[in-house]
C-alpha cells in the first residue's frame, strides 16, 4: 500500500480524486500506533477526523454482496485500530498479540492475549515473563435474507429481502498460561480450531459455558453475560484481499464502532 498520503483534515475534493490506494494507505498511517489510546479519545477521532475517509471507501467497497464476502473474510485479521469496546473489556490487552479469525465453517472468534499489570512496573516484568491470560470470543456467523414482518434483532434491515449477517455468540475461552511463550497467530488459529472441533463434537447452549469461564476469574459473571447476550449487527463497509473497514452494533441506542483490520500474511 505504497500511495500517497492524504493529510488531516480530509477535504471532500481530495478525497474524491485520491485512488483508493491513497485512501487506504492515510487511513493506516492516521491509526497507527493509536489503538491503545482511551477509548474517548478514539471515538472522537473516529467522528471528528476518520469519518470522510470512513464514507469514501464505502462508496468504494468492490465487494458489496454479502455472500460474496465470505470467501474474502477466510484467514487471521489484526485489528490495527478499533473503537469497539469488546477489545477492552479487560485491562492489560497485548494489541499486537489480538487476533479476528474466520472459517469458512460458519464460525469466527475474536482472540486477545492480556498481561494483568503490565502498566505496573513492579508487576510489569512478573507479567511479561510468568503469567498471561488468553481470551477467546468465539461466533457464528451466517447471511440471512429479511423475511416479511420479521423483526427478531433489533437492528434488523426494514427493508424485505434485503440480506443481513447473522451473528450469534458460541462460546467463550479462556486461559491462564506461564511461562513467556509468544501468542502467535499460529497459536491463536490453533486454538480457535480445537475449539470449534470440540464445540462441533458436543455443542452446548450458550449459558452452559459461564460455569467452567468462571474458574479464571477473569472475565466476571456481569461480562459474561453482557457478551452472552450480544449480537451485533456486522457491516463490512470496505473489504478485499488484505483491508476491511468495519461497523459494528449490538443496539440501536448503541454508539456504532469501527475497526480498521489487516490480513495477516500466511507464513
Amino acid at each position: 500500500m505504497d500511495s500517497a498520503l492524504l493529510e488531516s483534515p480530509f477535504e471532500p475534493a481530495a478525497i474524491a480524486k485520491a485512488d483508493t490506494s491513497s485512501l487506504k494507505s492515510s487511513l493506516l498511517k492516521q491509526v497507527e500506533a493509536r489503538d491503545a489510546d482511551p477509548m474517548a479519545q478514539k471515538v472522537r477521532f473516529a467522528n471528528e477526523t476518520l469519518m470522510p475517509l470512513f464514507n469514501e471507501l464505502k462508496k468504494r467497497n468492490p465487494t458489496t454482496e454479502l455472500s460474496q464476502q465470505i470467501p474474502l473474510l477466510k484467514g487471521v485479521w489484526f485489528p490495527v485500530w478499533s473503537t469497539n469496546p469488546f477489545q477492552d473489556i479487560l485491562p492489560g490487552r497485548v494489541h499486537h498479540e489480538s487476533y479476528q479469525i474466520f472459517d469458512d465453517n460458519g464460525y469466527y472468534a475474536n482472540l486477545a492475549r492480556y498481561k494483568p499489570g503490565r502498566k505496573s512496573q513492579v508487576l510489569s516484568w512478573l507479567s511479561r515473563w510468568l503469567l498471561s491470560y488468553d481470551l477467546m470470543i468465539m461466533q457464528s456467523y451466517s447471511v440471512q435474507t429479511q423475511a416479511a414482518g420479521e423483526s427478531a434483532h433489533p437492528l434488523a434491515p426494514d427493508q424485505t429481502g434485503q440480506e443481513y449477517w447473522d451473528i450469534q455468540n458460541v462460546s467463550i475461552q479462556q486461559s491462564l498460561r506461564l511461562g513467556s511463550i509468544s501468542f502467535n497467530a499460529e497459536t491463536a488459529q490453533a486454538w480457535f480450531n480445537k475449539a470449534v472441533v470440540k464445540h462441533q463434537m458436543t455443542p452446548k447452549p450458550q449459558q452452559q459455558a459461564s460455569s467452567s469461564t468462571q474458574r479464571t476469574n477473569r472475565v466476571t459473571t456481569k461480562q459474561y453475560q453482557q457478551i452472552a447476550k450480544a449480537r451485533p449487527r456486522l457491516n463490512n463497509l470496505y473489504i478485499d484481499q488484505e483491508f476491511r473497514l468495519v461497523k459494528t452494533q449490538r443496539e440501536k441506542s448503541q454508539r456504532p464502532s469501527y475497526t480498521v483490520a489487516m490480513r495477516l500474511s500466511e507464513t
